[in-house]
């Protein structure tokens, strides 16, 4: 039997195990940079009487230090509390070996938002780099909290930060499955479809309102798209045999999935999801599944058995000739491409172990970015800069991120059960 085959169901297996009672997601940095940007993030003022409502200064402290990238002073070395950038006196903060310095403060709006007012300062050159007011509600703090922390991030590296995304997950629970959505750092997690029967294949939808899956709930798969905001869903495809591996086309307008069709043999078709009509684009004795879209649309890359083990290839997304894309190893599968399309993750066997690594798109050059023994599901963040997958830790399913480069990782663990398949969302809006 051939090594995809053999895979579909220990992967099926590590799913289905029933899990102790799930619990909200916790962050662990395992590893991060030598040489982190050491940074002040200094506690936001409040313009108004009692307690501040929100303390962003925290928020964002913690989505920095996260990244692996940042090393933020304690506040019980700070020398000083300024709230404005004209009041950072950049010659202390030199002494005190610091980068750069975010101050900002809370100010009440007469229609009961609350404005975000923050600066970033440069202590080396004295310079302001930001300067900005974010608007927001009360309950949504903790996201303007986030905001700013993508736009120091940006301002300081260069890249997009995403720490104002969310992931999605599915969680086991002794015999109960939830598809799960949390903020990127696993807080605010809220269960948004749960069934008795298995659920796997979570795809978001490009503009982040909506998750397809995979739900075994009638006894056979069928592939579902829930709308995030009203909990509406409508099936899209209940066909016989395997309804498998859901993909949104960059434009939404488009799903890649894996059909069996009656002869039980998986082949991968693209669905138009206003009228149904129905693309097959392989057409061979082998398996081929777990499409994905190139960032343009054009191409999709998929796993397929059809040279003797699992490989990664490519072909247009209107059909015609494939191109093999992976050649170092034994089997490489789970092809994901990066926002840029300049890397591709996938799930590589490594001295008898599946790992997730990455391969250059120009030269072919991989690298190995885990060292578990039973690694899956890499998925991409926005900006390109983060995977996140899914791994082991005592016996039962977390998951972990680690960045492209392969110096920065994390572990996100729930106190107790069992969580897999999870995937990053696009940019909010």
């Amino acid at each position: 039997m051939k090594r995809l085959r053999m895979l579909l169901p220990i992967v099926l297996l590590a799913l289905l195990q029933p899990g102790a009672a799930w619990a909200q997601l916790t962050v662990q940095i395992t590893q991060g940079v030598s040489d982190p940007i050491p940074v002040a993030i200094v506690p936001f003022g409040w313009d108004a009487s009692g307690p501040a409502p929100y303390d962003v200064a925290d928020t964002v402290r913690a989505d920095l230090e996260r990244s692996g990238r940042f090393a933020a002073l304690a506040r019980t070395d700070m020398l000083e509390f300024p709230h404005t950038a004209k009041d950072v006196r950049t010659q202390d903060w030199r002494l005190l070996k610091v980068d750069y310095v975010l101050v900002g403060s809370l100010v009440p709006l007469d229609d009961g938002r609350v404005e975000v007012r923050y600066e970033l300062v440069n202590t080396l050159t004295g310079e302001r780099l930001l300067g900005e007011a974010l608007p927001a509600g009360r309950d949504a703090l903790r996201m303007a909290s986030h905001h700013v922390a993508d736009a120091v991030y940006q301002k300081i590296l260069g890249v997009a930060g995403a720490f104002a995304t969310r992931i999605a997950y599915v969680a086991a629970d002794g015999g109960e499955y939830r598809l799960v959505v949390a903020d990127a750092d696993g807080a605010n997690a809220r269960t948004v479809m749960q069934s008795s029967q298995p659920v796997m294949s979570p795809a978001w939808s490009p503009d982040g309102t909506s998750l397809a899956y995979v739900s075994f709930e009638g006894g056979t798969p069928a592939i579902y798209v829930q709308d995030l905001a009203s909990g509406r869903r409508v099936r899209v495809s209940a066909r016989a045999g395997v309804n498998g591996a859901p993909a949104f086309s960059p434009d939404g307008r488009r799903m890649a999935l894996a059909l069996s069709g009656r002869d039980g043999n998986v082949d991968v078709y693209v669905l138009s999801l206003a009228d149904q009509q129905l693309q097959r684009l392989t057409r061979t004795p082998a398996i081929d599944t777990e499409p994905a879209w190139s960032p343009d649309g054009s191409q999709i890359y998929f796993t397929s058995d059809r040279g003797g083990s699992p490989q990664i290839y490519r072909m247009s997304a209107t059909g015609g000739s494939v191109a093999r894309i992976t050649f170092e190893g034994s089997y490489n599968a789970r092809p994901r491409v990066s926002p840029d399309g300049k890397t591709l993750a996938m799930l590589t066997l490594d001295h008898g172990a599946y790992r997730i690594a990455a391969m250059d798109m120009a030269s072919g050059g991989t690298r190995l970015l885990s060292s578990g023994p039973q690694d899956e599901s890499p998925s991409f963040a926005p900006n390109g800069a983060m995977l996140i997958y899914a791994t082991h830790d005592a016996g039962r399913g977390v998951l972990a991120t680690v960045s492209v480069d392969g110096r920065v990782h994390q572990r996100l663990a729930s106190g107790r059960g069992d969580i897999r398949e999870p995937v990053w969302s696009p940019f909010l809006k």
